[in-house]
Protein backbone atom coordinates (compact mmCIF):
# COMPACT_ATOMS: atom_id res chain seq x y z
CA UNK A 1 0.00 0.00 0.00
CA UNK A 2 1.66 2.73 -0.59
CA UNK A 3 1.45 5.76 2.00
CA UNK A 4 0.68 9.42 1.47
CA UNK A 5 4.50 10.63 1.28
CA UNK A 6 5.14 8.32 -1.69
CA UNK A 7 1.17 8.98 -3.36
CA UNK A 8 2.58 12.63 -2.92
CA UNK A 9 5.52 11.86 -5.28
CA UNK A 10 3.38 10.57 -7.69
CA UNK A 11 1.37 12.55 -8.18
CA UNK A 12 3.12 14.73 -10.49
CA UNK A 13 3.61 11.32 -13.38
CA UNK A 14 -0.34 10.70 -12.28
CA UNK A 15 -1.47 14.01 -13.89
CA UNK A 16 0.83 14.01 -16.38
CA UNK A 17 -0.04 10.90 -18.09
CA UNK A 18 -4.06 11.07 -17.28
CA UNK A 19 -4.00 14.53 -18.12
CA UNK A 20 -1.35 16.49 -19.77
CA UNK A 21 -0.41 13.70 -22.71
CA UNK A 22 -3.64 13.00 -23.65
CA UNK A 23 -4.24 16.77 -23.89
CA UNK A 24 -0.69 16.63 -25.92
CA UNK A 25 -2.69 14.28 -28.44
CA UNK A 26 -5.84 16.35 -28.87
CA UNK A 27 -3.96 19.90 -29.41
CA UNK A 28 -1.68 18.11 -32.11
CA UNK A 29 -4.17 16.84 -33.80
CA UNK A 30 -6.25 19.59 -34.29
CA UNK A 31 -3.39 21.92 -35.03
CA UNK A 32 -2.57 19.13 -37.94
CA UNK A 33 -6.17 19.59 -38.89
CA UNK A 34 -6.92 23.45 -38.75
CA UNK A 35 -3.27 23.80 -40.92
CA UNK A 36 -4.77 21.13 -43.48
CA UNK A 37 -8.06 23.08 -43.77
CA UNK A 38 -6.07 25.99 -44.10
CA UNK A 39 -4.02 24.77 -46.87
CA UNK A 40 -7.01 23.50 -48.45
CA UNK A 41 -9.09 26.60 -48.87
CA UNK A 42 -6.05 28.42 -50.01
CA UNK A 43 -5.78 26.45 -52.62
CA UNK A 44 -9.58 26.44 -53.24
CA UNK A 45 -10.99 22.84 -52.44
CA UNK A 46 -13.80 22.30 -50.60
CA UNK A 47 -12.44 21.12 -47.08
CA UNK A 48 -14.01 18.09 -45.31
CA UNK A 49 -12.86 18.92 -41.94
CA UNK A 50 -15.15 21.09 -39.59
CA UNK A 51 -14.78 24.92 -39.37
CA UNK A 52 -14.80 24.10 -35.69
CA UNK A 53 -10.98 22.61 -35.62
CA UNK A 54 -9.47 26.04 -35.15
CA UNK A 55 -11.59 26.76 -32.47
CA UNK A 56 -11.27 23.62 -30.67
CA UNK A 57 -7.38 23.88 -30.95
CA UNK A 58 -7.54 27.22 -29.17
CA UNK A 59 -9.49 26.36 -26.05
CA UNK A 60 -7.65 22.65 -25.53
CA UNK A 61 -4.24 25.11 -26.16
CA UNK A 62 -5.34 26.78 -23.45
CA UNK A 63 -6.02 24.19 -21.34
CA UNK A 64 -2.41 22.79 -21.87
CA UNK A 65 -0.94 25.79 -21.31
CA UNK A 66 -1.97 25.99 -18.23
CA UNK A 67 -1.77 22.25 -17.07
CA UNK A 68 2.04 21.91 -17.93
CA UNK A 69 2.59 25.36 -15.86
CA UNK A 70 0.49 23.46 -13.11
CA UNK A 71 1.64 20.32 -13.39
CA UNK A 72 5.27 21.87 -13.33
CA UNK A 73 4.28 23.71 -10.01
CA UNK A 74 3.36 20.69 -8.65
CA UNK A 75 6.50 19.23 -9.58
CA UNK A 76 8.01 21.79 -7.67
CA UNK A 77 6.20 21.33 -4.77
CA UNK A 78 6.94 18.41 -3.21
CA UNK A 79 10.23 18.67 -3.01
CA UNK A 80 10.68 22.22 -1.78
CA UNK A 81 7.91 21.57 0.88
CA UNK A 82 10.24 18.32 1.91
CA UNK A 83 13.01 20.20 2.04
CA UNK A 84 11.82 22.34 4.39
CA UNK A 85 9.80 19.69 6.53
CA UNK A 86 13.03 17.35 6.84
CA UNK A 87 15.67 19.92 7.22
CA UNK A 88 13.44 22.15 9.82
CA UNK A 89 14.17 25.42 7.77
CA UNK A 90 10.67 26.86 8.86
CA UNK A 91 12.65 27.41 12.46
CA UNK A 92 16.21 28.10 11.15
CA UNK A 93 14.60 30.50 8.44
CA UNK A 94 11.13 31.09 8.89
CA UNK A 95 11.65 34.28 5.97
CA UNK A 96 12.45 31.53 3.31
CA UNK A 97 9.48 29.33 3.87
CA UNK A 98 7.20 32.43 4.00
CA UNK A 99 9.01 33.65 0.39
CA UNK A 100 8.54 30.48 -1.40
CA UNK A 101 5.01 29.81 -0.46
CA UNK A 102 4.41 33.46 -1.52
CA UNK A 103 6.26 32.62 -4.76
CA UNK A 104 3.76 29.81 -5.18
CA UNK A 105 0.85 32.10 -4.76
CA UNK A 106 2.09 34.84 -6.97
CA UNK A 107 2.88 32.67 -9.71
CA UNK A 108 -0.68 31.13 -9.86
CA UNK A 109 -1.87 34.52 -9.53
CA UNK A 110 -0.03 35.47 -12.67
CA UNK A 111 -0.69 32.50 -14.55
CA UNK A 112 -4.61 33.60 -13.74
CA UNK A 113 -4.11 37.15 -14.66
CA UNK A 114 -2.38 36.52 -17.96
CA UNK A 115 -5.61 34.11 -19.13
CA UNK A 116 -7.74 37.39 -18.24
CA UNK A 117 -5.27 39.80 -19.79
CA UNK A 118 -6.31 41.37 -23.20
CA UNK A 119 -4.00 44.24 -23.84
CA UNK A 120 -0.46 43.20 -24.78
CA UNK A 121 1.12 45.15 -22.61
CA UNK A 122 -0.29 43.36 -19.46
CA UNK A 123 -0.16 40.04 -21.25
CA UNK A 124 3.52 40.15 -21.39
CA UNK A 125 3.59 41.36 -18.00
CA UNK A 126 1.93 38.36 -16.53
CA UNK A 127 3.23 35.80 -18.70
CA UNK A 128 7.10 37.55 -17.50
CA UNK A 129 6.02 37.39 -14.04
CA UNK A 130 4.57 33.93 -14.40
CA UNK A 131 7.82 32.10 -15.51
CA UNK A 132 10.15 34.23 -13.29
CA UNK A 133 7.86 32.64 -10.38
CA UNK A 134 8.87 29.10 -12.06
CA UNK A 135 12.63 29.60 -12.69
CA UNK A 136 12.79 31.48 -8.72
CA UNK A 137 10.64 28.14 -7.33
CA UNK A 138 12.78 25.79 -9.44
CA UNK A 139 16.05 26.51 -8.23
CA UNK A 140 15.11 26.63 -4.38
CA UNK A 141 16.90 23.82 -2.25
CA UNK A 142 15.41 20.66 -2.83
CA UNK A 143 14.81 20.24 -6.31
CA UNK A 144 16.84 17.60 -8.07
CA UNK A 145 18.05 19.31 -11.61
CA UNK A 146 20.59 16.84 -12.81
CA UNK A 147 22.84 19.80 -13.57
CA UNK A 148 25.75 17.99 -14.72
CA UNK A 149 23.77 16.47 -16.87
CA UNK A 150 21.25 19.39 -18.16
CA UNK A 151 20.30 18.74 -21.53
CA UNK A 152 18.82 15.42 -20.49
CA UNK A 153 17.43 16.83 -17.03
CA UNK A 154 13.77 16.12 -16.80
CA UNK A 155 13.82 19.60 -14.85
CA UNK A 156 15.48 21.95 -17.34
CA UNK A 157 13.04 19.93 -20.16
CA UNK A 158 10.34 20.60 -17.97
CA UNK A 159 11.00 24.08 -17.43
CA UNK A 160 11.83 24.98 -20.83
CA UNK A 161 8.71 23.37 -22.47
CA UNK A 162 6.79 25.45 -19.48
CA UNK A 163 7.80 28.37 -20.70
CA UNK A 164 6.90 27.76 -24.71
CA UNK A 165 3.81 27.56 -22.80
CA UNK A 166 3.11 30.23 -21.10
CA UNK A 167 4.79 32.71 -24.34
CA UNK A 168 1.64 30.58 -26.45
CA UNK A 169 -1.18 32.02 -23.79
CA UNK A 170 0.96 35.64 -24.37
CA UNK A 171 0.75 35.43 -28.06
CA UNK A 172 -2.67 34.21 -28.75
CA UNK A 173 -4.54 37.08 -29.60
CA UNK A 174 -1.87 38.45 -31.66
CA UNK A 175 -1.69 35.25 -33.82
CA UNK A 176 -5.22 36.20 -34.85
CA UNK A 177 -4.64 39.90 -35.37
CA UNK A 178 -1.46 39.61 -37.34
CA UNK A 179 -2.13 39.61 -40.83
CA UNK A 180 1.11 39.17 -41.84
CA UNK A 181 1.11 35.29 -40.36
CA UNK A 182 4.42 36.10 -38.44
CA UNK A 183 2.94 35.25 -34.87
CA UNK A 184 1.30 32.30 -36.69
CA UNK A 185 4.57 30.54 -37.90
CA UNK A 186 6.37 31.59 -34.45
CA UNK A 187 3.65 29.37 -32.95
CA UNK A 188 3.76 26.93 -35.19
CA UNK A 189 7.65 26.24 -34.77
CA UNK A 190 8.12 26.80 -31.04
CA UNK A 191 5.20 24.63 -30.55
CA UNK A 192 6.84 21.90 -32.89
CA UNK A 193 9.69 22.18 -30.62
CA UNK A 194 7.10 21.88 -27.53
CA UNK A 195 6.60 18.74 -28.96
CA UNK A 196 9.85 17.01 -29.08
CA UNK A 197 10.37 18.54 -25.28
CA UNK A 198 6.98 16.56 -24.48
CA UNK A 199 8.85 13.43 -26.26
CA UNK A 200 11.60 14.24 -23.96
CA UNK A 201 9.92 14.50 -20.57
CA UNK A 202 8.24 11.19 -21.10
CA UNK A 203 11.46 9.64 -21.47
CA UNK A 204 13.48 11.21 -19.06
CA UNK A 205 10.21 11.23 -16.14
CA UNK A 206 9.93 7.22 -16.71
CA UNK A 207 13.73 6.93 -15.99
CA UNK A 208 13.44 9.41 -13.21
CA UNK A 209 10.50 7.66 -11.44
CA UNK A 210 13.56 4.25 -11.58
CA UNK A 211 15.52 6.39 -9.82
CA UNK A 212 13.71 7.26 -6.83
CA UNK A 213 13.23 5.21 -4.08
CA UNK A 214 10.09 4.51 -1.81
CA UNK A 215 10.69 6.66 1.40
CA UNK A 216 11.26 3.73 3.70
CA UNK A 217 13.72 2.74 1.64
CA UNK A 218 15.72 6.20 1.50
CA UNK A 219 18.24 5.01 4.49
CA UNK A 220 19.19 2.09 2.62
CA UNK A 221 19.40 3.07 -1.15
CA UNK A 222 21.22 6.68 -0.58
CA UNK A 223 24.07 4.16 1.11
CA UNK A 224 24.76 3.42 -2.24
CA UNK A 225 27.75 4.52 -4.20
CA UNK A 226 26.18 6.22 -7.49
CA UNK A 227 29.47 6.64 -9.39
CA UNK A 228 30.86 3.15 -8.98
CA UNK A 229 27.20 1.86 -9.00
CA UNK A 230 27.83 -0.43 -6.01
CA UNK A 231 25.83 -1.05 -2.65
CA UNK A 232 26.43 -2.78 0.89
CA UNK A 233 26.44 -6.20 0.61
CA UNK A 234 22.94 -7.60 1.31
CA UNK A 235 24.75 -9.90 4.34
CA UNK A 236 25.56 -6.56 6.62
CA UNK A 237 22.00 -4.78 5.69
CA UNK A 238 20.01 -7.76 6.71
CA UNK A 239 18.94 -6.45 10.22
CA UNK A 240 18.56 -2.77 9.08
CA UNK A 241 16.03 -4.32 6.69
CA UNK A 242 14.19 -6.21 9.27
CA UNK A 243 13.92 -3.32 11.34
CA UNK A 244 12.64 -0.96 8.68
CA UNK A 245 10.28 -3.44 7.18
CA UNK A 246 8.96 -4.29 10.99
Amino acid sequence: MVDLLDAWRLLHPAIAVTFIFPLIGIVANFAWQTRQRRLQAKGGDKSKIPPTVGTEHNKFGKWLAGGVVGLALVGLARPIFSHIATNQIWSKNPFQVIFITLMFGATIASLVLLYRAKQKLWRGVFATLTGMGLVILGFQEGVFRRDNEWFISHFYIGLTAAMLMIFSLAIMQDIYQDRSHRWRIVHAILNSIALLLFIGQGMTGTRDLLEIPLHWQEPFIYKCDFNQKTCPTPTSMTGEWRIARE
